[in-house]
């Protein structure tokens, strides 16, 4: 039976918060057997996560895939470099797109796509502390909104 439907393995928080997201890109993972064993399990890290280019194509590194607890002599290494499957058109322009202006390629989200492993990167730009309490603000001003909203909707008003 093939699997379908979108099943969330990780996500990366701090990649919002840290970076302005300004594009976000779907790309496939070359992994081994153990490494996809290890994700239906649900465990993965992308906090430290970034892309890099290497002989013009794209590579994921800083992803921590934990060892798969039943594997043998044969089990990958938790911190290894991962190769970006993504079409040579879409490749070329992000490589374009790094070397020309200050960005970084950052892993968002880690997920089951169809029964494949995907992977949901954001080309983004860092953040100043001052930027970060903006947005900080302006969520919970938001937040704040939201919740007067909902009361009045109640009917009511104190």
């Amino acid at each position: 039976m093939k699997e379908t439907g979108q099943k969330l393995i990780a996500q990366n928080k701090k990649g919002r918060h840290d970076y302005f997201i300004d594009e976000v890109i779907e790309a496939g993972l070359v992994l081994v057997g153990t490494e996809v064993k290890s994700l239906r399990a649900g465990r993965a890290t992308l906090t430290d996560g970034y892309a890099m280019v290497k002989e013009g194509e794209l590579w994921l590194c800083g992803v921590h895939i934990p060892e798969y607890n039943e594997g043998t002599w044969t089990n990958h290494s938790p911190r290894r470099e991962r190769k970006l499957l993504m079409h040579k058109r879409e490749v070329s322009r992000l490589i374009g797109t790094l070397k020309e202006s200050g960005q970084t390629l950052i892993p968002l989200s880690l997920y089951f796509k169809d029964g494949k492993v995907k992977v949901e990167m954001g080309l983004a730009r860092g953040k100043k502390a001052h930027d970060k309490r903006a947005s900080l603000l302006e969520r919970q001003a938001s937040r704040e909104i939201d919740r007067e909203l909902a009361r009045r909707s109640r009917g009511r008003d104190d």
